[in-house]
């Protein structure tokens, strides 16, 4: 069920198959006709987030744009289905990750080789699947205006090179991807283009930010107090991730 966490910010929880499915935000004040998703989630799993939008009276056509915190299989796997329903849908990802998706090349989308066996038993995946039009490429720090909602973009590398969250200032609010979760996870750095170093960088970032509802890709969320949880996780972590 979408539920509301900020007034503009919904969320869409994921539902778990063989893997993890990740969660679906949705960006835009409730007068808005331009609404912003972030993130997707497994493939064969875009029916019932496009289900979850339709009940809440969000229209295809007013879905402007799909942000990708990264492009794991978990998060992109249903793009090609959401884009089927919402065809002038525009693709913003990192700049880092962009280039992987526009000439079709799925390492950063699997992971590693038994990530990509495993997919493969379950799925029957086309060549090209995972080739998409890219119509904006993100570097970090953009201040982005969605439907009335003001998000900065944070470069987080580490978990995949082109890593990012969300951040909104006035409730000092992260959509952070997998790069942090509420119950002292990280994201995994044994990836294809992960590293660690980068991951203790993005997490001493977001440890300094002050957070106070943390808003993961996956498994419960925080609506708030959140920043003490936070400070925890990356004292934790930090003395593991190398220099």
């Amino acid at each position: 069920m979408i539920e509301s966490v900020v007034e503009g910010i919904r969320w869409i929880p994921g539902r778990d198959k063989f893997l993890p499915d990740s969660h679906v935000y949705v960006i835009g004040k409730p007068s808005s006709t331009d609404f912003t998703l972030v993130d997707c989630g497994l493939m064969e799993m875009g029916s019932y987030k496009l289900e979850e939008l339709d009940n809440f009276g969000i229209a295809p056509e007013q879905i402007k744009r799909i942000i990708m915190t990264h492009t794991h299989m978990d998060h992109i796997g249903c793009l090609p289905e959401l884009l089927r329903a919402i065809p002038e849908a525009e693709v913003w990802v990192h700049d880092e990750e962009a280039s992987y998706l526009e000439r079709g090349d799925d390492r950063i989308v699997f992971g590693n080789s038994m990530f990509e066996s495993v997919i493969r038993s379950q799925y029957t995946i086309p060549e090209g699947f995972f080739r998409f039009k890219v119509h904006r490429k993100l570097s970090g720090d953009e201040v982005l205006d969605l439907g009335g909602i003001s998000m900065r973009v944070i470069h987080l590398p580490g978990h995949s090179a082109g890593s990012i969250g969300l951040f909104n200032e006035e409730h000092k609010l992260l959509m952070s991807g997998d790069t942090i979760y509420a119950d002292g996870a990280i994201g995994r750095y044994d990836l294809f283009s992960a590293n660690p170093s980068d991951l203790k960088r993005s997490l001493e970032l977001v440890g300094d930010m002050g957070i106070d509802i943390l808003l993961p890709c996956h498994n419960r969320i925080v609506r708030c107090g959140a920043d003490p949880m936070v400070k925890n996780t990356v004292d934790q972590w930090s003395p593991l991730l190398g220099d």
